[in-house]
């Protein structure tokens, strides 16, 4: 038997059920990456002790799944049990997952008073202070609201937008609509005599400053702008 594994764990009715599955595949597997189930496990069985090799019976599985099969009842741990991930596996999600979640409120969030994004370090920094959890399993975008809320105790956000009245040269009006469109809505336009395009955006008030950059970017750094509202 491989040494390279990890455990899916369930519990149902005081017993606890546990088989053995190789760590990628795992993951691969948990993730939707990886179909055949069969080239996840180690061995197609499943323990009530593994480290003790002390099998669960037939009538077990039958009790707490409604078949004994242990490919089937493998499938079924996956659903509803826990997948133990390694420690490296652990470390690299959730290194992920804060980076997405860090990026979202960043893209979000502004301070009130400066009504300019907190850097993504300050937010950091934040998030050590408050201590939160976070899911490596569960969406970024889920896990949010709960660690905004979190983070307000020692860190002033809001999420209002801004108006951002801008003005492109005709020969960059092409790519600057496309920009400005992406980034927000567009409340009002209008096409002067020259060809230049002006135009009022509304956005999320922490993606002001993205948003200009990417319209300095396209149309060469010939862009006006100034905040509305």
């Amino acid at each position: 038997m491989s040494t390279k594994y990890t455990l899916v764990r369930y519990q149902h009715g005081g017993e606890k059920f546990e088989i053995l599955v190789d760590p990628d595949k795992g993951l691969a597997y948990k993730r939707g990456e990886l179909e055949d189930i069969s080239k996840v496990l180690i061995v197609d069985t499943v323990f009530t002790d593994s480290h003790k090799g002390e099998k669960a019976s037939a009538a077990k599985l039958e009790e707490a799944f409604g078949v004994s099969d242990p490919v089937e009842v493998a499938k079924i741990m996956f659903e509803r049990g826990v997948f133990q991930l390694t420690a490296a596996q652990r470390k690299e999600m959730l290194d992920q997952k804060l980076r997405q979640i860090i990026h979202i409120i960043s893209r979000t969030y502004v301070d009130p008073k400066t009504k300019l994004p907190h850097p993504p370090v300050r937010i950091e920094n934040a998030l050590q202070d408050v201590k939160i959890q976070v899911d490596p399993f569960k969406d970024a975008e889920e896990q949010v609201k709960e660690i905004v809320d979190a983070l307000r105790r020692v860190l002033p956000m809001s999420s209002e937008n801004v108006q951002i009245a801008i003005k492109i040269p005709a020969e960059f009006t092409g790519k600057g609509y496309g920009v400005a469109k992406d980034y927000g809505e567009i409340k009002r336009d209008e096409w002067q005599s020259d060809g230049s395009w002006v135009a009022v955006i509304e956005l999320p008030a922490a993606m002001q400053i993205e948003m200009l950059e990417a319209l300095g970017k396209v149309t060469q750094g010939n862009v006006q702008s100034r905040i509305v509202k």
